[in-house]
């Protein structure tokens, strides 16, 4: 009985050790992530609150206002147009990123995209999509680039003339920025590089007349909300307002290819998955040994 009473004591010790052993090495690489990007742009990483810069990053939902129509812009073909030219009898998909972004904005128009695949409307057709950048600095070429990219993305070439992808200058992006209500801060960049820009995800409905109608917010959007948000629209129906539940694009870090704010806040939900598996693995070997030795 010793000897048994011996090797479960023996049992119970090794896994206490086992798990203490794995605790502390998922821990360690976890803080020694998080410490670089709390120094560098987010304070102290274990705070819940955001940096102060996205302190003036929202949307603000301004629904039933209206845009500024006569706002000069260039289309991707290098074309002077105005806000207005898109406004006629079909409703419009705006939305406001910046061509260059690396993360956040590419996975905006992903979304929107993968949402038009299973709307049964058709851009050109029955509304309009869009698109306008909010740095002064991006040219037609850059938008011409992108056009194609994510009219492709969507399959159906013969929709491209449904799809409006604009530049302008920055007295125009602010007034109509101003208007959708969506907020966005220059950040500092390295030398040489494309400029970076905090803002939140969203796309927005417009009814024909011009006036904000609905609002979607993150990345990824209901295919059947937004085709019920065009047909609203297309009668000039307003929408109600949507939980303001944002998603940023904030920092992106070239050398990693992540957010610093989202990376940093995924390690700690990492580790505070890794200390609930280990404190179960151990609490039922010591449940085990126990039920044992009774």
């Amino acid at each position: 009985m010793k000897t048994k009473d011996a090797i479960r004591s023996t049992s119970a010790s090794g896994c206490f050790v086992l798990a203490m052993s794995l605790l502390l090495a998922a821990a360690t690489p976890a803080s020694a992530q998080v410490a670089p990007y709390g120094e560098k742009t987010m304070g102290d990483p274990a705070m819940d609150r955001l940096p102060d810069v996205l302190n003036t990053v929202k949307i603000e939902q301004r629904l039933g206002k209206p845009l500024p129509l006569d706002t000069p812009f260039r289309d991707e073909t290098g074309k002077a147009v105005k806000l207005g030219d898109y406004f006629d009898k079909k409703p419009v998909i705006l939305s406001l990123v910046y061509y260059q972004c690396q993360i956040l904005c590419a996975e905006d128009l992903n979304g929107l995209v993968g949402a038009l695949e299973m709307v049964h409307l058709t851009p050109g057709k029955d509304f309009q999509i869009v698109i306008v950048s909010i740095d002064p600095a991006e040219t037609p070429a850059i938008a011409s680039a992108k056009k194609a990219i994510y009219v492709k993305r969507y399959g159906r070439l013969d929709t491209a003339a449904g799809w409006h992808f604009l530049t302008g200058e920055q007295p125009a992006i602010k007034a109509l920025a101003q208007a959708v209500g969506f907020g966005y801060v220059r950040l500092p960049g390295p030398t040489g590089k494309p400029p970076l820009f905090a803002h939140a995800s969203s796309i927005e409905v417009v009814t024909p007349e011009g006036r904000m109608a609905q609002y979607y917010l993150g990345v990824e959007y209901s295919p059947r909300d937004l085709q019920l948000g065009l047909v609203e629209a297309s009668h000039n129906t307003i929408g109600t307002p949507v939980d303001n539940i944002l998603t940023y694009c904030y920092r992106y870090d070239p050398k990693l290819n992540r957010h610093s704010l989202v990376i940093a806040r995924i390690v700690q939900a990492g580790c505070l998955l890794t200390f609930l598996g280990l404190g179960s693995f151990m609490l039922v070997n010591f449940r085990r040994d126990f039920k044992s030795k009774g």
